[in-house]
């Protein structure tokens, strides 16, 4: 497996109820899973255990055969190599497109990462959009900024946590194909967490189904779809 979660447990300092609860989940090289549940189920604070951003109690996480968390190591978010993609995005709004693209290229050389940003952009097609600033691009076309900052440092995993939740209705469908494009013309693993079942039936390999940080229910979308095992997954998928 290329990515390992076991036993799992965590909660937000001042809580004293788990939001994780001895969460288990394996994740195969260049798969699309996607997380679905609730607000409040924990699907994004699995994404934040993956990145770094949050640390578990207890448990084991594992990407690439290499140790990010157990009872020993913790390994911080900028040596996990992972790429996120946030729910508003996170852009600055003081820098270009490109600018955006390359912050925290600290490590190429100038003509490398204007080959890289040159990479990114035409992959997912903003090419045009290098000099403009976040606020004078769209919802879809700044989603594609944000996708393309995530992917140019050529990351392990990435983690996408609502990223259609700002869109409009009529954009949705033609950004999920794109983005399924990308995902598998790069072949990188890829977990994407929703509330929406028309994500994973687009997008995903594989869809988790978690309900008070527990996985219940973990197969292929159209299986879940078809024969939804209790009315919690029922209320979800229908």
């Amino acid at each position: 497996m290329y990515i390992k979660m076991e036993n799992i447990n965590f909660r937000y300092k001042g809580n004293s109820i788990d939001i994780i609860d001895d969460l288990s989940l394996s994740i195969n090289k260049g798969e699309t899973v996607c997380i679905l549940g609730e607000s409040g189920s924990g699907k994004s604070s699995i994404l934040r255990l993956l990145a770094g951003l949050e640390e578990p109690y207890d448990g084991y996480i594992e990407i690439d055969k290499k140790v990010m968390k157990d009872s020993n190591i913790y390994l911080p978010p900028e040596n996990r190599g992972i790429g996120m993609v946030f729910q508003d995005y996170a852009l600055f709004p003081h820098m270009t497109v490109a600018k955006n693209i390359t912050y925290g290229f600290t490590d190429l050389k100038k003509a490398e990462r204007r080959k890289r940003l040159n990479e990114v952009m035409e992959l997912v097609d903003i090419k045009e959009l290098a000099d403009r600033y976040p606020y004078q691009l769209s919802g879809g076309q700044q989603q594609r900024v944000a996708l393309a900052r995530a992917i140019a440092p050529q990351p392990r995993v990435l983690l996408l946590d609502e990223p259609f939740s700002n869109l409009d209705a009529n954009l949705k469908d033609k950004i999920r194909e794109k983005l399924k494009e990308i995902i598998k013309k790069i072949n990188i693993t890829t977990i994407l967490v929703s509330h929406d079942i028309e994500d994973a039936l687009n997008i995903a390999d594989r869809l988790v189904i978690i309900k008070e940080g527990q996985v219940i229910e973990d197969s292929f979308p159209k299986s879940v779809i078809e024969k939804p095992k209790t009315e919690y997954i029922k209320g979800l998928v229908y």
